[in-house]
């Protein structure tokens, strides 16, 4: 039986090649010259393909518009990021520069140290306002995630080993992020 239906699905058809669709009951070749869809169909899936496309390059195309218009302010925004902080110490530089002329005409140190030390303490607190922090180092452990050790010096006593003697150059943190480490004399 199985070689007489191996005979029946591999006859030939009418074009001399080989049926293989064909079963005993409908012959093999009348389902598959069946039209799948008509013309009207897929002239209509033909439109719906291109304005997908279209769609997809305006998309691809606005995608590439944000990230230049991105891009160029990010640029803007990292060249101006320091406005604000250089405007507000002109001030300080406009003191300096009153400070200065008041050192070449006077002679008297008490008033000249004085306003010399209101234009520090200008400063101070202009940067102090932008959330700058000078670091405590003096007599402190050495940390060397904060600290810099320059040198290290015999400790004048047993409880200033492994502490911090001098401050070199002092450290500073910007909104609590270390911006310069202390450069530190450490004793031994």
């Amino acid at each position: 039986m199985a070689e007489q239906d191996m005979k029946t699905e591999m006859q030939p058809d009418a074009n001399g090649g080989m049926d293989i669709n064909t079963d005993e009951s409908m012959s093999g070749s009348t389902h598959l010259n069946e039209p799948v869809a008509d013309e009207s169909e897929i002239e209509q899936l033909k439109a719906q393909l291109e304005e997908e496309k279209d769609k997809y390059l305006r998309k691809v195309a606005e995608f590439e518009n944000f990230k230049r218009r991105n891009a160029k302010e990010r640029i803007e925004l990292i060249q101006t990021a320091g406005k604000d902080v250089i405007t507000e110490l002109l001030d300080v530089l406009d003191d300096c520069d009153r400070a200065q002329k008041q050192l070449e005409t006077s002679d008297d140190a008490a008033s000249n140290k004085a306003g010399v030390l209101l234009v520090f303490n200008k400063l101070r607190s202009s940067l102090q306002s932008r959330g700058l922090k000078a670091m405590e180092t003096k007599s402190q452990d050495f940390n060397p995630d904060l600290h810099e050790a320059i040198t290290e010096i015999p400790a004048a006593s047993e409880e200033m080993k492994g502490k911090i003697v001098d401050e070199v150059t002092k450290g500073y943190y910007l909104n609590d992020k270390i911006i310069r480490y202390a450069k530190v004399v450490v004793g031994k």
